[in-house]
């Protein structure tokens, strides 16, 4: 019996076969979950849609998470297709690459509201649509970063965006523990997707980090599917308002020069 045997949930947040949400989808649908799908607009359609149906899933919606009526009429199919879910999954994140590229004190009002509103705000929205489909629990996990509790270079406004991210995961567990609802985050260490490529440095930095990173290798999909399964099963019962670390360990370091160079 696989751990997620009769177990329903939706995943948010897959671009393409990179993304970690896919890697997170994988692992779950390994595990016997039944997983729905939805996709930001038409151009990733071509993308999701051989992906989620490779998986067999019977939900395959398109939702922009900044339109309340999108997220609306989302979930209202998601009742009609699973009735109840057990989990949800939130891998949605998006900064305007000028407000990336330059320094965080010229940072855009619009650029500002537009990372806050995808990144932050959307997974309070998704989770107060998904509440009434967990009458009896369950376990929601969003995607964060290192960079929202210390400076990354040219993460800017989105190292804020997921500080906020954090802080809304805290408050989202205190809300809804009584209806034994967890909430969760995992940040991951650096993987090359689609929204890593509009971080400017990203590639010298890939390169840099398993030269550091205590157990001297790069997390993988697999390695952040693994434990956002664990967080999102029964196996994590007791844990809520948590950032899980899975970065091979570069979190605890305080100095971050490669040892044949000291």
């Amino acid at each position: 019996m696989g751990l997620f045997d009769g177990k329903k949930g939706l995943i948010f947040g897959v671009a393409n076969k990179y993304s970690i949400a896919w890697g997170i989808a994988q692992v779950l649908a390994r595990e016997g979950a039944t997983l729905g799908f939805s996709y930001a607009g038409p151009v990733l359609e071509k993308r999701v849609r051989p992906l989620a149906e490779s998986l067999n899933s019977p939900f395959i919606e398109q939702c922009d998470v900044t339109k309340d009526e999108d997220i609306e009429r989302t979930f209202a199919k998601a009742k009609e297709v699973f009735g109840t879910i057990d989990f949800l999954v939130h891998a949605i994140a998006y900064a305007q690459r000028e407000d990336l590229d330059g320094l965080y004190v010229d940072t855009s009002r619009d650029g500002f509201h537009i990372a806050m509103d995808v990144s932050v705000y959307s997974l309070v929205a998704l989770t107060r649509a998904a509440v009434p489909l967990m009458p009896e629990g369950g376990s929601i996990v969003a995607m964060t970063y290192y960079g929202a509790e210390k400076v990354a270079p040219h993460y800017n406004v989105m190292g804020v965006a997921k500080a906020a991210l954090e802080a809304s995961v805290r408050y989202l567990a205190y809300d809804l523990g009584p209806k034994n609802i967890r909430v969760n985050a995992i940040s991951a260490g650096p993987i090359k997707t689609l929204s890593a490529s509009g971080v400017m440095g990203f590639r010298k930095m890939y390169k840099y980090f398993p030269k550091v990173a205590p157990l001297r290798r790069h997390v993988t999909q697999e390695d952040i599917g693994k434990t956002a399964a664990w967080l999102l099963s029964d196996w994590a019962a007791g844990v809520t308002g948590e950032v899980v670390y899975v970065d091979a360990g570069y979190n605890i370091l305080g100095l971050t020069v490669p040892l044949d160079e000291l």
